[in-house]
């Protein structure tokens, strides 16, 4: 499958189950919320958030199967450096209220001024990063 459609496909499928996430459930679908709430078991959102994680971690492989293989990969960063770039995306989603995907893609398709804002920041913040590494790189 070409580049250009896997990514469309993708694309479709994230705005597709957003969308189903908020008409049949009433929520909005970041992952970082969703997680949030698996500290709270007694809440009934703790099931929901148990089974979108179960998504997660089970695409990989599905997508395996459809596909016949992996993705090509190439990542260059040492595991301690991925564990504090995980760590540092952890602090940020509870310092902006939420994520990329509860922003970027149900923020912005409802309009609001606050994820318009995060997106920005989140723009900025990545090209500001790829900017630093290269000159230090």
């Amino acid at each position: 499958m070409s580049t250009f459609a896997s990514a469309f496909a993708g694309g479709l499928l994230i705005g597709l189950s957003a969308a189903l996430f908020l008409l049949l459930d009433g929520r909005i679908a970041g992952i970082s919320g969703l997680v949030a709430g698996l500290g709270r078991p007694a809440d009934r959102s703790w099931r929901t958030g148990l089974a979108f994680l179960a998504g997660l971690v089970l695409g990989p492989p599905a997508f395996v199967l459809l596909a016949g293989g992996w993705p090509v990969m190439r990542i260059e960063a040492s595991l301690p450096v991925l564990a504090l770039a995980g760590l540092l995306v952890g602090f940020g989603t509870r310092l902006g209220s939420g994520c990329t995907s509860g922003h970027g893609v149900c923020g912005l398709a409802r309009l609001s001024p606050r994820s318009a804002v995060a997106v920005l920041a989140f723009l900025a913040s990545g090209m500001l990063t790829v900017a630093v590494g290269r000159v230090l790189a």
